[in-house]
């Protein structure tokens, strides 16, 4: 099991490249209730990766349509009214219905709408929380200096709150950085492959999230967060120096090209 006390490595794991694999095979239905901005990078990434998307966020549609799915991305990036209306219900439908679902708690902090909406969706119990370090402090409790989508911590400044977190929520924490943080509460894994021009395409976070989403039909919730990890940010270091636009472009083909087995041998990570 991912988690056994150990030092840093850099080699091949079976868990993380099972996961991808049985990812593929499946080809998981993924609901991603998500922005408009970025609704196709999380589309054509999802399909890329081995995954299938349905997109909607309507509160008319979204509650039915996801009982479908194998899986439920609930993000709150370009949150608009009818999807702020939608999310919850949304959510709801899934925990009825034992979809698993991903809680993408987007800018959260000042903003006077979303951050009490995200607290209601933490409430439903997600399987996996994923955010940034200003994101995760926040919803602990604490005070995340935040800017928007963007953080001014660092994953580990927001190690013990997604401790805390998680054994609170009894759901997996996955805060997004430099060096990427996965956690359940007590073990904790580091990630630290990925192109620094991540952050300069919008929607590669909201993309993790879906690809988190797709991993949980087959794994461990556990497990999913760090694959999904492994896979995007393995599959960023594939695509070499480019300009933001063309770097969007070649990381969909990269998520389509890299194997599971690479990606296990590729990835940076430790684990305590």
């Amino acid at each position: 099991m991912i988690g056994a006390p150990r030092t840093r490595t850099r080699g091949p794991s079976a868990e993380i490249a099972a996961a991808v694999d049985a990812m593929r095979a499946a080809a998981p239905l993924v609901h991603g209730a998500t922005g408009s901005v970025t609704r196709a990078l999380v589309a054509d990434g999802l399909l890329a990766a081995g995954a299938r998307p349905m997109l909607t966020e309507s509160e008319q549609e979204a509650p039915t349509l996801v009982t479908v799915a194998d899986a439920l991305l609930v993000n709150l990036g370009s949150l608009s009214g009818d999807g702020m209306a939608g999310l919850l219900p949304t959510a709801r439908a899934a925990v009825e219905h034992g979809v698993p679902w991903v809680l993408d708690p987007t800018a959260v902090g000042l903003a006077p709408v979303r951050t009490p909406l995200a607290h209601e969706l933490l409430a439903l119990g997600p399987t996996v929380l994923r955010g940034n370090a200003s994101e995760v402090i926040t919803l602990a409790g604490g005070t995340g200096r935040g800017r928007g989508a963007d953080s001014t911590l660092g994953p580990d400044a927001a190690a013990e709150a997604a401790r805390a977190l998680a054994r609170s929520s009894g759901c997996v924490v996955a805060v997004s950085g430099p060096v990427d943080l996965v956690t359940d509460g007590r073990q904790v894994v580091r990630i630290a492959s990925g192109s620094p021009r991540l952050t300069k395409v919008t929607g590669t976070g909201c993309l993790l999230g879906a690809l988190t989403a797709a991993h949980l039909p087959g794994v461990a919730p556990f497990v999913a967060a760090v694959a999904a990890t492994a896979l995007l940010t393995v599959a960023s270091d594939r695509v070499g120096p480019m300009g933001p636009g063309s770097f969007k472009v070649a990381l969909v083909d990269a998520l389509d090209a890299v194997t599971g087995d690479e990606v296990a041998a590729e990835v940076d990570l430790s684990w305590t």
